[in-house]
This record gives C-alpha cells, sequence and structure tokens, in this order.
C-alpha cells in the first residue's frame, strides 16, 4: 500500500516538475496557453490515476446482506418499543388501580399483565392484587380498565 502511495506521489511530483519546466521554455502567447490547458490534463490525470486504475469488478455491494441487518434491527428495535410500551401501560393501569384503591380507604399492591391488542397495542390483560378484596375496586377495574373478574387475581390481607 506505501509503495503505491510513494509511486503516486512520484508520478505527481515529476509530471508537476516537467511541466514547469515546459512553461518556462515556452514562449508568451497562444502555444502556452495550449501547452498549459495540455499539461493540466496530464497533471489531472497523474491526480486520478489510482481511480482510473481501481478494478470496480472486485467490488461487490453485499445489499442482501445490507438489507436484512437493516431489517434485523428494525425489529429490534420495534420490540424494544413494544416491550417499553407494555411497561408504561401496565405502570399507568397499576397507577389508576391504586389511586381508585386508596379513594375507596383501601391500602393495596397491585402488579399488571399486558397482552398486545389486535391493533397490535398492548392493553391491560391482567391484576394481582394484595389487599382487602373489594367488590367495588373488582368492579372499577372490569369496568373503567376492561379487566374481567377472571384475570383478576386477589391476595387478601387485612388493611
Amino acid at each position: 500500500m506505501i509503495a503505491a502511495v510513494r509511486e503516486w506521489l512520484t508520478s505527481v511530483v515529476a509530471v508537476t516538475l516537467l511541466l514547469t519546466a515546459a512553461q518556462t521554455l515556452i514562449p508568451e502567447g497562444s502555444i502556452r496557453k495550449i501547452a498549459a490547458f495540455t499539461g493540466g490534463l496530464a497533471l489531472l490525470a497523474a491526480l486520478l490515476q489510482p481511480v482510473l486504475r481501481t478494478d470496480l469488478s472486485r467490488l461487490e455491494l453485499d445489499l442482501d446482506a445490507y438489507t436484512q441487518a437493516v431489517e434485523e434491527r428494525r425489529a429490534e428495535l420495534e420490540e424494544a418499543t413494544d416491550a417499553e410500551l407494555a411497561s408504561v401501560i401496565a405502570s399507568r393501569t397499576e397507577a389508576y388501580i391504586l389511586d381508585k384503591a386508596a379513594q375507596l380507604g383501601l391500602s393495596a399492591a397491585v402488579r399488571v399483565e399486558t397482552e398486545t391488542g389486535a391493533e397490535g397495542v398492548p392493553l391491560p390483560w391482567a391484576a394481582e392484587i394484595s389487599g382487602p378484596r373489594s367488590e367495588e375496586l373488582a368492579a372499577y377495574i372490569e369496568r373503567e380498565l376492561g379487566i374481567p373478574r377472571e384475570r383478576q387475581v386477589w391476595h387478601e390481607t387485612e388493611s
């Protein structure tokens, strides 16, 4: 690699020296302008030599692997987003139940599980309540939060 860079720099310097010598030897006029233009093209060719020598047939673009990697990352991000959304919904649902329990004068601990609904959005699915059983709280959970009584698990304790 270093040898290739050295060769390229040598050719650029050699062309530049030749052009400088030619410019000083050619008299003023239209011939000098033509020589300057031709010399500029020669210098440009020397500068672009590594690009011009590049074998593009060896260049392989593995777009299928790239597309697959992008799809995997998208799926990972979607999964993480869904998990975070489910966590937020569960914690807010737990807060609603705890607020209602406090309004009823109950001391309770709540854990809510979610499941993905028909539209792909996590919904409250089941509730586990530790505290005194309250029919009013159970009815609220069923009516307002959509968790039927058969998916409400009560661990009765005295408050």
